[in-house]
Formats: structure tokens, C-alpha cells, sequence
């Protein structure tokens, strides 16, 4: 049963660094035609922030590695669990600071709903930052507990 649920999660990991994959792909090839226009340094914000995004869905694949392989409680989790957060927190930062030029765009076309998009952008790694931050805490307490019960035995 765990070793399903992992591969499900595994997929889903493979499956969006797919589609991000794609979405880049496409991006450098509007890049490259030179049909970005006035929209090239937010599309140069989103192939920068696909950098941090794959090195954390590969954080989270090798972090299901190590449920795989019984070794959930290590110092190895905690230490892929703060990459993730480190990820997490630098996409939203990535994101933040191409707000104000976001926002120019979107008071220049018209299109209010471009900022709700941006603060979404912003929010969801910010939440993720967070989940990852209370997760290690936690898993580093467990880890304290664990080697403390092995030391008393």
C-alpha cells in the first residue's frame, strides 16, 4: 500500500515538471520568434523561476525515495523538506519582485484579473514555504525523540 501511494505521488511529480516542461519549452520558442514583446521580463521571470521549481520536484522525489526506502526519520528528509522551502520561498520572491512591472501591464491592458493571477503566483509558494517550514520542525522533533528513546533503550 505505501509503495502505491508513493508511485501515485511520484507520477503526479513527473507529470507537472512534464508540464512546466512544456509551458518552458514554449516560452523560449515565443522568446526566440521575437513575438514576447512587451511581455519578455515576465517571461524571463517565469523560465528563472522553473529553475528552483524542478530542483524542488526533484527534492520531492528523492524525499519519497526515502519513505521508499524506511529512512522517512533521517537528517537526509529534513534536509530535502528545507531545499523545498528554500524553492518555495525564492519562486514567490522571484514572483514579488516582477509585481510592479505585472501590474503595468495589467493597468496598461486593462486586465485587472493579471494582478489576482500575480498574487496567486505569489501566495501559493509563500504557503507552500510555510507547510514545508512546520513540516520540518516537526520531522526534526520526531528525529529528536526517535534518536533520544534510542539512546534510553
Amino acid at each position: 500500500m505505501k509503495q502505491g501511494s508513493t508511485l501515485f505521488l511520484k507520477t503526479v511529480i513527473y507529470c507537472l515538471g512534464l508540464a512546466v516542461l512544456f509551458l518552458c519549452i514554449i516560452l523560449v520558442g515565443v522568446i526566440s520568434v521575437g513575438n514576447a514583446g512587451i511581455h519578455l521580463p515576465v517571461m524571463l521571470v517565469i523560465l528563472a523561476a522553473a529553475v528552483p521549481f524542478f530542483y524542488a520536484l526533484y527534492q520531492g522525489v528523492q524525499l519519497l525515495n526515502y519513505i521508499d526506502k524506511n529512512i522517512a526519520f533521517s537528517d537526509r528528509s529534513v534536509r530535502a523538506i528545507r531545499n523545498i522551502k528554500y524553492c518555495a520561498f525564492t519562486i514567490s520572491v522571484l514572483y514579488a519582485a516582477a509585481m510592479p512591472y505585472i501590474i503595468h501591464i495589467a493597468d496598461k491592458d486593462d486586465a485587472p484579473g493579471v494582478v489576482l493571477i500575480g498574487l496567486v503566483l505569489i501566495v501559493a509558494p509563500l504557503v507552500v514555504c510555510v507547510f514545508a517550514a512546520v513540516l520540518e520542525k516537526l520531522l526534526q522533533n520526531a528525529i529528536d525523540i526517535k534518536s533520544e528513546n534510542d539512546l534510553t533503550v
